[in-house]
């Protein structure tokens, strides 16, 4: 099962031309990036791990592409993503983000059926990558 989150992910995957293309574009309108990982990609898993500092100071595609190859040298096994941030606004807008790495083998998710109150019932997204513990997911 392949993982679908943000733009370009029902796409094939991403060559590296590609995504330094994506990057120059985020460049092009002004806007910062950073590169994070995780190994619980859970559509709600908003708190990925930094890789590095924001890159607000980079402004090369090269570079970013450098931070990305240093992630996935120490993090291959995990899901790698890039995020563009735009400032303009006077905070921080999040306009692009997408994965440029992911593991192998990807476990996927379940529906968990809850009965709650009365004749309620309640559905979790469960992500079997949570059923050992981080660090060993993978």
């Amino acid at each position: 099962m392949k993982i679908t989150q943000r733009i370009v992910s029902f796409l094939p995957e991403l060559s590296d031309a590609e995504i330094k293309a994506q990057i120059q574009n985020a460049f092009n309108q002004g806007w910062s990036l950073s590169v994070e990982y995780t190994d619980d990609p859970h559509p709600r898993n908003t708190f990925w791990e930094m890789w590095g500092n924001p890159m607000f100071d980079i402004k090369d595609a090269a570079g970013i592409m450098f931070e990305v190859t240093a992630c996935r040298k120490a993090h291959g096994d995990q899901y790698i993503k890039i995020n563009a941030f735009d400032s303009t606004l006077g905070f921080e807008t999040q306009r692009m983000s997408f994965i440029v790495n992911r593991p192998k083998d990807e476990p996927g998710f379940g529906i968990v059926r809850q009965e709650v109150q009365g004749r309620s019932i309640r559905y979790t997204v469960h992500s079997y990558a949570t059923d050992k513990p981080s660090g060993r997911r993978y």
